[in-house]
């Protein structure tokens, strides 16, 4: 894989990512009727419709993540560290701005202008469409640090600073003058938003405060106050309800009533993190809010008490996924347990088909009382799960466990919410250890049976639909050593559990008796079970991998190459690939039947976890410290890739995440020169001399040389009705004193019956060629000919070779030797002998006559028998070796 996309796997696109720590930007298109949000998710803005929260549009990615965002009518500005980007058509860079020496922190388009601001205190007003710095502004860092930035309504040319001393400028940028500083109230200014009337602002403060402010007359209107700490975002109902709303940093929203100056109303936990930005629609009763949690939501006041309920929402994992695996045999949707303690089905088809099955918790209703925050009762996050649909419309189909803890939940796809069941071995009902708990859980094939391991060594069956423990492995306990992994086969005949002791132990499923235990080379970290083919896939402490197949117990292969904890594993459908994630930040691709590392690559993290799709479509992996889901293609399936082992010095190259959406417009396959073991095999026309070889031309050419008159005759058209010959518009006269019509030309039918000789005795190039053939003893050309030409050409060629028809008795030779040569060199079989079937049928009467011809013709008999001869014993050989192998007993 010497260039990115050149390997087995290309990146594809990233599910589950929404949204960032960057506010959103609200645009209205006029042409569409329809507003817009843009969203920075890490490198790239996607764009959504606030109508149904569909994506619209991805932007190609930036080289880092995206740290500022804003928008105008036209273009959509974004910007990391020190360089600012304008995007076009939602899409595309058109402008880049470079000039500030610090990373840009606020951002205001302004008209024809776009203001940027740096954390070194750096104003620049930039030209957008010819790239020029406008006006540069230095603020000294002591007495103005500046901290918000807005453009007031109505007021032209001026733009409103706000700053961490607490004071507020307002400048105008035409003329680069201060007008007027606000003295302000001593509390830095966290965010400034333009009110719907005329020279009023609300100014967000550190301390929580939120002054509505008449920057005219320099008069404070109003005052509020909230609890949670800074003003994060502020916005403005439009729709006729005075209405502002506030964010904070802890999640939740403040809803104030502006005519009676009063709290309305509180949204709490509108988002698990620090509300980023807020923007009412204008006109409507919507308020969109994002957050770093990774959540997008509209909310709409509809209700009583002015209280907004969420209307439509796209969350993903506010923290990084720990698990991720296919769920059901359709390869739509992916399951995966973040450590934010939720479990969460991702849809591989639409976003609208993503589900949250929520969080863990011990007990359900005291959980919803005390809010998310206050929860003491939430299970920590899942580190295994196994899941299976074929009950699951009935009861429970997902059983997972909890980092550290003994219980081990079940979850239903169906409810999208945490199942009936807590399962944990009864002698810890009424108490629970701290050091014991669950590590490894599988599911089997039914949906009928759960078995889990613990870190103790007990591995325990449970009924999924009942809950009811029935029956543990061992004695006592299973190993010796932690639980490091456990397997069902598909038929429930085994349970395969590895220790950390080093051992694999095979159990009956239903007697719960030791069948087989074999001792591993080092301690297992992980077993995966591939059940159509019962191949069981090893992963080892020492960075190794081994493969055992369950039906002789044996272990098949062994494949070492990690240089790091092997952190998943997951095969392709039909067992032939085994994926490999490891914390050396590679993917590897083992192909079980050779034994070999056919596809590697990097990844600048390592990948947590991997699944493979049922239909073999796509390769799914989850990242440290990554919130998204990516899926990589397989491009065995759409694209000539070679499948040949890598080399003991292979280098992996670094391969970049997938961004959102596929990239339609650029061709991973079209733009590279093939390399040189992807060039394409062109078999020569003889493989080898010794062996008999038919030519590549269609059955068509040469099949039907015998029966061509019987062809014809059956083709042959009935007679066409004659058209009646149209009269012409002026009906020419014959010169003359009396003037006379020319009578209608005779059309003669009868044709002469006297054969132009002369005609055919032009020599065709085929006559030619053969006739040089004579003195050279080369037929190359003449059959390259022959070849070319379709078979009532070729009936033409032949007849035309002999001396009635033109031709000559040396040319008839000459035709004959090119028949030996072919069979000589066994290449072109069929052709000799179909050609030599024509020849004789049209000119056995010349040939039985002229003794040159028959004495060649008695050459080419023992030619043929010999071959023929050799062919046949070979024919018999290979059809008494099939019936053997079709009828014997192995």
């Amino acid at each position: 894989m010497a260039r990115e996309g050149a390997g087995l796997f290309a990146a594809f696109r990233v599910l589950g990512r929404f949204s960032g720590h960057v506010p959103h930007v609200l645009r209205y298109h006029g042409r569409h009727r329809e507003f817009y949000l843009a969203a920075a998710v890490g490198r790239s803005v996607h764009t959504y419709n606030v109508k149904k929260l569909g994506i619209v549009a991805v932007s190609n990615t930036l080289p880092q993540d995206i740290t500022c965002l804003a928008a105008d009518r036209m273009l959509i500005f974004a910007s990391y560290d020190n360089i600012l980007h304008a995007f076009a058509r939602n899409k595309e860079v058109v402008h880049t701005y470079e000039g500030h020496k610090a990373r840009i922190h606020l951002l205001q388009p302004f008209g024809d202008h776009v203001i940027s601001v740096d954390i070194d205190n750096v104003l620049i007003v930039w030209n957008i469409q010819s790239e020029e710095e406008y006006l540069q502004i230095d603020f000294d860092k002591a007495t103005f640090a500046v901290s918000a930035l807005l453009h007031p309504g109505t007021y032209l040319n001026k733009i409103l600073l706000g700053s961490e001393q607490g004071t507020l400028q307002l400048w105008n940028i035409r003329s680069n003058k201060l007008l007027y500083s606000f003295p302000g109230w001593g509390l830095a200014v966290t965010t400034l938003e333009q009110a719907p009337a005329v020279d009023v602002v609300a100014v967000g403060l550190v301390s929580g405060h939120i002054i509505v402010h008449n920057i005219k007359f320099d008069e404070t209107l109003m005052k509020f106050q909230q609890d949670w700490g800074p003003i994060t975002a502020i916005s403005f109902r439009t729709d006729g309800h005075p209405v502002m709303a506030a964010g904070s940093p802890v999640g939740h929203i403040a809803l104030w009533d502006l005519e009676e100056k009063k709290l309305m109303c509180q949204m709490q936990d509108a988002h698990s993190t620090a509300i980023a930005g807020m923007s009412f629609v204008p006109g409507e009763p919507l308020l969109i809010t994002n957050g770093a949690d990774n959540a997008l939501r509209v909310w709409i006041f509809d209700g009583p008490g002015g209280t907004g309920r969420v209307l439509r929402s796209r969350m993903g994992h506010s923290a990084p996924p720990t698990k991720i695996r296919y769920h059901g045999q359709n390869g739509q949707q992916i399951l995966s347990a973040g450590q934010d303690g939720t479990l969460q089905s991702f849809s591989t088809v639409h976003e609208k088909f993503n589900k949250s099955l929520g969080r863990g918790s011990i007990n359900k209703k005291k959980s919803k009382k005390k809010g998310l925050k206050l929860d003491t009762m939430a299970l920590p996050p899942i580190t295994a799960f196994a899941s299976e649909v074929a009950h699951q419309s009935d009861w429970d189909g997902i059983i997972a466990c909890h980092q550290g803890y003994i219980t081990c939940t079940t979850w239903n796809y169906q409810k999208t919410s945490m199942g009936a069941h807590k399962l944990r071995p009864e002698e810890f009902s009424k108490h629970k250890p701290i050091d014991i708990y669950a590590t490894a859980v599988d599911i089997t094939s039914c949906g009928n049976f759960a078995v889990i391991g613990m870190s103790t060594g007990q591995v325990d069956v449970y009924n999924m639909q009942s809950g009811i423990h029935r029956g543990c492995y061992g004695k006592e306990k299973a190993h010796e050593g932690a639980i490091r992994g456990v397997a069902v086969d598909g038929l429930n005949q085994l349970v395969i559990t590895a220790g950390s002791e080093g051992l694999i132990k095979f159990w009956k499923f239903k007697t719960k008796d030791l069948v087989y235990s074999t001792e591993l080379s080092s301690s297992p970290n992980g077993i995966l079970l591939h059940r159509d083919s019962g191949i069981l896939g090893i992963a080892f402490d020492d960075f190794t991998i081994s493969v055992l197949d369950i039906e002789t117990r044996k272990i098949v292969r062994t494949f070492s190459g990690h240089h790091g904890r092997i952190n998943d594993m997951t095969f392709s459908p039909d067992g032939r690939w085994l994926i490999t994630s490891s914390m050396d930040c590679s993917i590897k691709t083992w192909d079980l039947p050779s034994g070999c590392l056919i596809d590697c690559f990097l990844v600048d993290s390592a990948a947590v976890s991997l699944t493979m799709s049922p239909t073999g479509d796509f390769l799914a992996s989850a990242h440290v410290d990554d919130l998204g889901i990516y899926l990589w293609s397989n491009r065995s399936l759409y694209s000539l890739v070679s499948l040949r082992p890598l080399p003991a010095d292979y280098e992996p190259s670094l391969v970049t995440l997938p961004s959102a959406c596929p990239m339609q417009d650029v061709d991973v396959s079209g733009d590279e020169e093939p390399c040189d073991e992807m060039i394409e095999y062109v078999s020569p026309e003889q493989l080898g001399e010794q062996l008999v070889t038919l030519s590549l031309l269609p059955e068509s050419r040469w099949k039907n040389l015998l029966n061509l008159d019987i062809i014809k005759k059956k083709n042959k058209p009935r007679e066409p009705p004659k058209v009646p010959k149209s009269a012409p518009f002026f009906i020419p006269t014959v010169p003359g004193l009396i003037p006379r019509y020319v009578p209608p030309e005779e059309e003669n039918d009868t044709q002469s019956k006297v054969v132009n000789l002369g005609v055919l005795a032009q020599k065709s190039d085929f006559y030619i060629h053969l006739e040089e053939a004579l003195s050279t003893n080369k037929y190359k050309a003449p059959l390259d000919l022959l070849k070319s030409l379709g078979p009532s050409n070729i009936e033409i060629e032949l007849r035309g070779l002999a001396p009635e028809g033109g031709g000559s008795m040396e040319v008839m030779l000459s035709f004959l030797r090119m028949i030996g040569m072919m069979l000589d060199k066994k290449y072109n079989f069929e052709l000799a002998q179909a050609y030599l079937a024509l020849f004789l049928k049209l000119h056995l009467k010349i040939l039985s006559s002229e003794p040159k011809l028959l004495e060649e013709l008695s050459k080419l008999s023992m030619q043929l028998e010999e071959t023929w001869i050799h062919l046949q014993a070979l024919f018999n050989q290979s059809l008494c070796v099939l019936t053997y192998m079709k009828s014997a007993l192995l």
